[in-house]
């Protein structure tokens, strides 16, 4: 075999390992993960391994059964070696400058919802340097006025902190920018009082206008008194919304244009979902942050790239007020290719009723995960798995999958289930075996304490999928834990033996129960699923074989799945 390191040769083992243990099929998400659980490198070329796991699994699924077993043979692929090495978690580089137990941090989200896929990482690499230099991590609402299209909602401060206690992140204070508005206020005085800032009224296009051109406007030459008594006016209410803004004084000729005379306080009369109709004027972000790192005393600050002007903006105003500068740390961008993440959006379904709330797996929300059967420590895994790099990445959900399947295996017990049932009839079974009522078989292939299942078994009433049914005709398969077949007109009984070459598929007799299962997409899929799976408990994560794993939602009769993944 070529070298271990080569990306099509890794894929190719994979693929064909996947295919052969799922019914001739394999998977290139899981794909994907299984390459990277082996040779983690690999990670720092996304597209050049997702095109050579695209072309392996294109042509080993292109191979009949009989040339995936012999290629198996031939580079002597264990079947066995389904499970890729554990890979140990990306090393995060030391924090510059720290002391341990003098490492102050802090988490800033926005209450518009609940934290989602991509917001863990932020928390999870807070919470990994505070608990490696044993310092303080800091939970700040950043909710200070935001936007008409980014709103607050009330609950979303419970639905924050509800996401961050199930992912483990452990924070000690819990602090409001909406409590802290006098203190902004103290801090926007002293930069009028020595004139490193202004209050300005003009319009926006003027403001833009003039940035655009390096103009200074007439509001920028005002003295410190006259900047007071407009800072008065629009304490008191004076100001409408876009009528008054308080701006720093940066350099009008700054190449970026977006940093010149910077924003800091705004007037706004909407209502706040804390604080109602209490305060006339709002900080920006990042004039909020510059106050609060200093006051809180930050050591450390952890953000994403993408915020290169609020780095520039706190850097400025600590220079100009003589505050010490914490240390800044960057990560790139995280996706999964799968997850689509809006909070506004998923706000706007879930209140016009085409969302089923924050748990439902379109939001991709943290509370969505778990109720998918997702575990905490599988997203820990992934986030650190990444590492700190600057680098964008997009990467299929099954990497992240991967991470959970190694946590959730081992204890969910297998199942039949049949998704679009046909009914079959079998003849021609041999007298003792048609005898059989019951097919006892473990629940689980390797876990032998999770015992037995037991199936029952009518030959004059067994339930197949129609794909199965229809795309075999004519060939022999095998009904799992059962007995080989012939499909034609009429299904006969054809061995007791299930050769490696047969095409595998789960099966259901008479009595059986009906199941419904919730798709990632939102859509249910309902199923007859063997009577065993009735005694499962909510919370459980079982496995529907050749189809996923599921946590069960409700129990008992009518029971509700939510699919996790394959």
């Amino acid at each position: 075999m070529p070298k271990k390191n080569d990306a099509k040769t890794v894929a190719t083992k994979h693929a064909l390992l996947n295919a052969v243990q799922h019914g001739g099929m394999a998977s290139e998400g899981v794909v994907v993960g299984k390459v990277l659980g082996e040779s983690p490198e690999m990670k720092k070329d996304m597209k050049a391994l997702v095109a050579d796991v695209k072309a392996a699994v294109s042509e080993v699924n292109s191979w009949p059964t009989e040339k995936q077993d012999a290629e198996m043979k031939r580079l002597k692929i264990d079947i066995d070696e389904g499970k890729a090495p554990e890979k140990e978690e990306g090393e995060l580089p030391p924090l510059p400058n720290a002391t341990p137990g003098k490492v102050v941090m802090r988490m800033a989200p926005y209450p518009s919802g609940p934290l989602h896929i991509g917001n863990a990482r932020m928390a999870i690499l807070n919470d990994e340097y505070v608990r490696r230099y044993k310092g303080i991590l800091f939970l700040v609402y950043d909710d200070t006025i935001g936007s008409e299209e980014k709103k607050l909602i009330p609950e979303g401060y419970a639905l924050v902190r509800e996401g961050l206690q199930w992912l483990g992140v452990k924070f000690g204070k819990e602090l409001y920018k909406s409590d802290r508005l006098e203190i902004f206020y103290k801090h926007a005085e002293e930069l009028l009082k020595k004139k490193l800032a202004y209050v300005c009224l003009c319009s926006a296009d003027e403001l833009r206008t003039n940035r655009e051109a390096a103009t200074e406007c007439l509001h920028r030459g005002q003295t410190a008194a006259e900047n007071l008594k407009l800072w008065k006016k629009m304490m008191d209410g004076g100001f409408k919304e876009g009528e008054a803004v308080v701006r720093l004084k940066t350099d009008m000729k700054y190449p970026n244009p977006a940093f010149r005379d910077r924003v800091l306080l705004r007037v706004s009369d909407r209502e706040h979902v804390r604080v109602g109709h209490k305060y006339h004027v709002w900080p920006m972000l990042e004039f909020s942050w510059a106050v609060d790192d200093h006051e809180l005393g930050m050591t450390h600050i952890l953000r994403g790239k993408d915020l290169v002007m609020e780095d520039l903006m706190e850097t400025f105003i600590w220079e100009k007020l003589g505050w010490n500068k914490p240390e800044f740390l960057h990560y790139g961008l995280l996706r999964l290719a799968e997850a689509k993440l809006s909070k506004s959006k998923s706000r706007a379904a879930i209140e016009a009723g085409a969302f089923a709330g924050w748990e439902d797996p379109r939001t991709w929300s943290l509370q969505s995960l778990r109720r998918r059967g997702i575990r905490p420590e599988a997203i820990r895994r992934f986030v650190l798995s990444m590492g700190l790099s600057l680098s964008d990445v997009t990467v299929p959900a099954d990497i992240f999958y991967a991470e959970n399947r190694k946590i959730i295996d081992s204890d969910a017990r297998r199942y039949f289930a049949v998704f679009n049932p046909v009914k079959i009839s079998i003849e021609d079974v041999p007298a003792k075996l048609a005898k059989t009522k019951d097919v006892v078989v473990p629940a689980h292939p390797e876990n032998k304490k999770l015992g037995e299942r037991k199936i029952p078994l009518n030959l004059g009433a067994v339930y197949v999928e129609r794909h199965d049914l229809e795309n075999l005709h004519g060939r022999r398969i095998g009904l799992m834990n059962l007995f080989s077949v012939e499909l034609g007109d009429n299904v006969k009984f054809s061995s007791e033996e299930i050769e490696m070459s047969d095409q595998k598929t789960q099966w259901v007799s008479e009595p059986n129960v009906s199941i419904t299962v919730v798709m990632p997409d939102g859509e249910s899929r309902s199923a007859v699923a063997e009577p065993d799976i009735a005694k499962a408990k909510v919370d459980d994560v079982v496995q529907l074989v050749r189809f996923g794993f599921c946590r069960v939602d409700k129990a008992g009769k009518d029971m509700v799945l939510y699919f996790a993944h394959k």
